[in-house]
């Protein structure tokens, strides 16, 4: 995993844990998205799961937008980060 994208998920990690105002929905949907990412760039994966992954990240960066601009600026670098991989 490239290190700027390392850097961006302890990034997301730090934010979650400074417990910004998330409903425990909000805040599960971000600790799953941010395992599945991370489990994703662990392992080998076709196409069909990178879609969904980057699809996860889409809606939370549409889900977040308004009320955690923070977090979603932070979705949005690792979500470029994953398409200058490829994915």
């Amino acid at each position: 995993m490239p290190q700027k994208l390392q850097q961006q998920l302890q990034q997301l990690h730090n934010e979650l844990a400074k417990n910004p105002p998330l409903s425990d929905e909000e805040r599960a949907s971000l600790t799953t998205l941010l395992h599945d990412i991370e489990a994703n760039l662990e392992a080998t994966t076709d196409s069909t799961e990178d879609d969904s992954l980057v699809d996860g990240v889409n809606l939370a960066i549409e889900r977040f937008e308004v009320s955690h601009p923070t977090v979603t600026a932070t979705l949005r670098n690792i979500l470029q980060s994953l398409a200058n991989m490829g994915i």
